[in-house]
């Protein structure tokens, strides 16, 4: 099993992380994003069809997009699933989270748009963090009593909260469920599983 992925990558990380709290062997190959893509390493160029990591090599089967490679990595181990409202969250977290706090920390740090477009992407992401507090509101877990892929999902980029200036701990929270994910075996930070060979 191969992963190409990048330590910029919040995407690529949620792969990671489930591929290391599973303890699943695998080949880990880094992608520089700051590489404009045609001058991107061709074997990677060759199975990313939308040039982006992170992709998953399982044997014969390509897989794109992070979510779609964590439900694959989910019904393939049995570890980590869930039911109708895991899948409703890894549909929230690709249309809300997994859109607002990446582009917000990617036009902060290195594109600086107009003022008008980074409000938007503040809103957006504030407004996405207090709806997932509210529902963590009680629960240890996002879908269920223990950790499934919804919650590798929507954490994938929390852990880069800080760079946008934000305080984990105004949402108590989202920071009581990081501070479950922090404990579980094997897990490791972005900062160490993305790191750059």
């Amino acid at each position: 099993m191969k992963l190409y992925g990048s330590d910029q990558s919040g995407h690529s990380y949620k792969v990671r992380l489930f591929l290391a709290l599973a303890q699943i062997k695998h080949e880990y190959i880094y992608v520089d994003l700051m590489l404009g893509r045609k001058d991107r390493p061709a074997d990677f160029m060759a199975a990313a069809k939308h040039g982006e990591v992170p992709v998953l090599i399982d044997g014969d089967l390509t897989i794109c997009q992070s979510n779609a490679i964590l439900q694959h990595l989910a019904d393939k181990t049995g570890i980590y699933n869930g039911n109708h409202e895991v899948n409703e969250w890894l549909s929230w977290e690709a249309n809300r989270i997994g859109f607002s706090l990446p582009n917000y920390r990617f036009a902060l740090i290195w594109q600086k748009p107009a003022q008008q477009v980074m409000d938007y992407l503040l809103g957006r992401l504030m407004f996405d963090l207090k709806i997932l507090n509210k529902n963590l509101d009680g629960k240890n877990y996002l879908a269920g009593d223990s950790l499934t892929i919804a919650d590798i999902s929507n954490s994938g980029y929390m852990f880069w909260l800080n760079d946008v200036g934000i305080e984990v701990n105004d949402f108590p929270n989202i920071a009581r469920w990081l501070n479950n994910i922090y404990a579980l075996p094997h897990y490791q930070p972005p900062t160490i599983l993305m790191a750059k060979p």
